[in-house]
């Protein structure tokens, strides 16, 4: 208001200077006193009414904030232009997740019954009515409990986490913060944790990276957790329950290791933190290590678009020599005989080819990963295309796998990676590969190796994801 006076009044008295300029003779210079009269009386008239409007205003303005009545909008914005936050901004910050709860060995969503318990007492609220569980006892659900007649039931520790004992995880009996809900059905109960996302992420990073790996890989791992997150919040993946993801390898493991400081550490340093590519969050894919490279969608068969321009295949080096050269999985062999992978073959891809004369790659994408595959044998052949179906053609327990550091391991469900040559000897089809995982986005390990050399976070989400920002 002071602003508007002083520049208000000024602006009546250079009208009347410029009047005066314009004009000359005895005449003019009545008429120019009149004026000086005229432009005074209206200048402290003004002035005189500004000054009792601003006394009022003030008077009112000190009335509002001495009695609390304030405009809350008002308050809110300013405490936000003086670095604070509102509530309404840290939730938008801070968005809440549902993660579905699978049973032991990540094998189903339903469970036969649900134990919790808590040690400083919990709230169940079923429907609209309210229970306070303060016994030292767990508390066991059955899909049947007389509780699911008032509605869903929803669970919350008075003081820290839920323990959900019916289940185990790798660290032992796991413990969930937020709420707890469980939901009926036909074949169990589904369990839901709903929880904000930060708060998830904390449960998330050390079960996708160990806890041990330096502090700049972890910080590349919650901004990818967070930014796969966030694509997965975007719509439920399990709309029956209203559930974005599950805690297993679906999506991203949550809480299958206990929260640790320095992985809690990397998920506050990086708070908010997403990787946008043309402005949009985007799925940051991740994996165990790679052979050196980097593959792209196309491994998946997703051909090369605008939305997916930052997954292209990259080199995991420092120009003078792999990150990853000296990590076990870094390359690998096995020596497959000629009867037992037929058999898989024949097993995996649901053709009977007989016993194979030949296993060729017959395409190949970006960073040399196989795109497609052919086995031959005395029955017929069959061509396998996409990095996981041909990992898995070829996978299957009854051989071994050696890693470059002399580790000999059993074979699993899944080849290594797609990123191998196949030949044929006498008795065996001889497999040679580099890198465990599907070899597109992040390499673990890669971050790992990177951080030891000093590079941060930053520096490391940029070399895997292509023309991307942190923000």
């Amino acid at each position: 208001m002071g602003e508007f006076i002083f520049f208000c009044i000024p602006v009546y008295f250079t009208d009347a200077v410029i009047n005066i300029e314009k004009t000359g003779g005895q005449e003019v210079h009545n008429v120019r006193h009149r004026r000086k009269e005229k432009y005074l009386y209206y200048g402290l008239a003004i002035l005189v009414t500004l000054f009792i409007i601003v006394g009022l205003v003030s008077a009112l303005k000190g009335t509002d904030i001495r009695k609390g009545t304030g405009t809350p909008g008002k308050e809110k914005k300013s405490e936000e232009s003086k670095g604070g936050r509102s509530e309404e901004k840290t939730a938008i910050d801070n968005p809440n997740i549902r993660v579905l709860i699978m049973d032991n060995g990540y094998s189903n969503i339903v469970h036969p019954a649900v134990t919790v318990s808590s040690d400083k007492g919990m709230t169940l609220t079923c429907g609209e009515e309210k229970e306070d569980w303060d016994k030292p006892d767990s508390l066991t659900i059955a899909p049947d409990d007389a509780r699911f007649q008032k509605g869903t039931i929803r669970i919350q520790a008075k003081e820290g986490k839920v323990t959900l004992s019916s289940i185990k995880r790798g660290y032992g009996t796991p413990s969930y913060s937020g709420v707890i809900e469980l939901r009926t059905t036909a074949e169990g109960i589904v369990i839901i944790n709903e929880l904000p996302v930060e708060t998830y992420l904390c449960g998330v990073v050390p079960s996708e990276m160990p806890a041990s790996y330096e502090l700049e890989a972890l910080k590349v791992q919650a901004v990818c957790a967070r930014s796969y997150a966030y694509r997965q919040m975007a719509d439920y993946g399990y709309p029956e329950y209203e559930a974005h993801v599950n805690d297993s390898t679906d999506y991203q493991v949550y809480g299958n290791s206990k929260e640790q400081e320095s992985t809690s550490k990397a998920v506050a340093e990086t708070a908010g933190q997403v990787v946008r590519y043309q402005g949009e969050v985007v799925t940051t894919y991740y994996y165990s290590t790679s052979c050196g490279k980097t593959t792209s969608m196309e491994a998946w068969g997703t051909a090369p678009n605008d939305s997916n321009g930052y997954l292209q295949s990259v080199n995991v080096s420092d120009g003078k020599a792999d990150y990853e050269k000296g990590l076990p999985w870094y390359r690998w062999e096995a020596s497959v005989p000629i009867q037992t992978l037929s058999d898989l073959v024949g097993l995996n891809t649901g053709t009977d080819v007989g016993t194979l004369s030949s296993v060729e790659v017959t395409k190949k994408g970006p960073g040399d990963v196989a795109l497609q595959i052919k086995a031959t044998g005395s029955s017929g052949s069959v061509t396998v295309e996409t990095e996981n179906k041909i990992r898995r053609a070829l996978g299957g327990k009854g051989y071994q796998i050696t890693k470059q550091d002399g580790t000999v391991i059993d074979s699993s469900a899944l080849l290594p990676s797609a990123f191998f040559t196949v030949e044929k000897t006498s008795d065996a089809f001889v497999i040679k590969g580099g890198g465990y995982g599907h070899g597109i986005g992040m390499s673990q390990n890669g971050a790992n190796e990177m951080a030891k050399q000093g590079k941060d976070y930053k520096e490391i989400l940029t070399l895997f994801f292509h023309d991307v920002t942190i923000e």
